[in-house]
């Protein structure tokens, strides 16, 4: 937004200039975080559950920013600070919102919107690595997916960005609908549903209605890629935008010939299915060897000293992803003779079945063959008796390393995967750094 002037930001995000900057170019960037501020930065003072971050706005015009964009009076109250442009808005979240959306339409780039259940993060840095070699690309860096994180994105990809990927995150109903407001996206992809956020949705039925706010926000003609034979999403279906089946059946049912991707579970090559639903729609034809960064925590092997392996897929579960994680473990381990251990703590948010779903997961590790289960939580516990084979049960994830160390030997291939809230990282990162 270099060639901005104050009062076309102010403008664009619905907001009021109160004071302009002292010169007429735009902001650098966006940021929220005054300790992050640098020269001619707008910062962006968000209130938070302990702390309105518009108090800070002295501080960031003190370290440079370009100006501030906070409610009306941390506006008035950074009048003395060094001189920039003030900003006033009465929700700067909301403005922050709209400020992206005017920056998208600067940018006139494509816009892909993914969500999904589970593998809505991989799916998005896959079709990113098909996008690159040929597109000038920014996707969702890690997870920021949410109303903070996407507009961010928006507003940090430079001039001459010809496609956005855009991951959105759902914990309930409407979420989706604001995140494609503030994106417009040209292609929405669903990567699948399933059981997560039960707790706060109540059934699948009305997790399907809320990814399906990704479809319901395409324009006409757009494109929505949606799972071959999934009825959930059937009455979501819109007959003004063309929709793409990928999957086994599907309008998109393999990898191009010479295609070849940086992994081979079965969970990710359908994540790279629909990717490639999504590039097509975009005008791209992935070809050769993929490099694809996979963001963190999802599904990384480390080598470790003695010759163990962790699989660090811990960021998130489900009993979808944990079932895929189990049958990557089964078809990826070391050859005979190793073994294969799971470190598994409780899913969250899956509501008064909870139990049950935990209990089919450890049903599932004995179905695949792991021979040493670890649970961490008191959810994770009822994953034991289902399992039925070597079991340890330890409460927090603290305690898990200290339990498993004694029991690696040379070969094991170790799954470490849980709910984001169970704090598993800090067993794949106790394992590597050999404590």
């Amino acid at each position: 937004m270099r060639d901005w002037s104050p009062e076309r930001v102010a403008q664009a995000a619905g907001a009021r200039l109160v004071a302009p900057a002292p010169h007429a170019a735009g902001p650098a960037r966006v940021v929220i975080d005054s300790r992050a501020v640098g020269a001619g930065d707008l910062f962006v003072g968000l209130a938070g559950g302990n702390v309105d971050g518009g108090r800070f706005a002295p501080q960031a015009l003190a370290a440079g920013a370009w100006g501030v964009l906070v409610g009306p009076g941390h506006a008035d109250a950074a009048r003395c600070a060094r001189p920039g442009a003030l900003i006033a808005s009465d929700d700067p979240l909301a403005a922050l919102g709209r400020l992206a959306t005017a920056w998208r339409r600067q940018l006139g780039a494509q816009v892909i919107g993914v969500t999904g259940s589970t593998g809505k993060t991989s799916t998005k840095d896959i079709l990113a690595g098909m996008l690159a070699p040929q597109r000038r690309v920014v996707a969702t860096a890690q997870n920021l997916n949410t109303e903070i994180g996407l507009p961010l994105t928006v507003l940090g990809a430079p001039p001459g960005t010809e496609v956005l990927v855009l991951e959105m995150a759902m914990r309930g109903p409407g979420q989706i609908a604001e995140l494609a407001a503030i994106a417009e996206p040209d292609v929405g992809v669903i990567v699948n549903i399933g059981p997560v956020h039960l707790e706060l949705l109540g059934s699948i039925e009305a997790i399907a209605a809320a990814k399906a706010e990704l479809l319901a926000a395409l324009r006409p003609g757009g494109t929505a890629i949606v799972p071959a034979g999934e009825p959930l999403l059937d009455p979501h279906r819109r007959p003004d935008v063309s929709t793409v089946t990928f999957g086994p059946g599907g309008d998109v049912a393999d990898l191009p010939k010479g295609v070849t991707l940086p992994f081979s579970s079965a969970h990710m090559r359908a994540n790279a299915l629909a990717a490639l639903a999504a590039a097509r729609a975009v005008g791209v034809e992935p070809t050769g060897a993929l490099e694809v960064a996979l963001s963190e925590l999802r599904g990384q092997r480390r080598e470790l000293p003695g010759g163990v392996v962790v699989i660090d897929d811990c960021y998130n579960a489900n009993p979808m992803s944990m079932r895929a994680a189990l049958d990557d473990l089964a078809a990826s381990a070391g050859g005979s003779g190793s073994r294969l251990i799971a470190v598994l703590g409780d899913m969250l948010e899956l509501g008064p079945d909870e139990i049950r779903f935990h209990e089919e997961i450890g049903a599932h590790a004995r179905g695949v063959g792991v021979d040493l289960l670890v649970t961490v939580g008191p959810l994770a516990a009822a994953m034991g008796p289902a399992f039925g084979g070597r079991t340890v049960a330890v409460d927090a994830a603290g305690e898990a390393v200290d339990a498993l160390r004694p029991l690696l030997a040379e070969g094991d291939t170790v799954l470490v995967k849980a709910s984001r809230g169970v704090g598993l990282e800090v067993v794949a990162r106790g394992l590597a750094a050999g404590g």
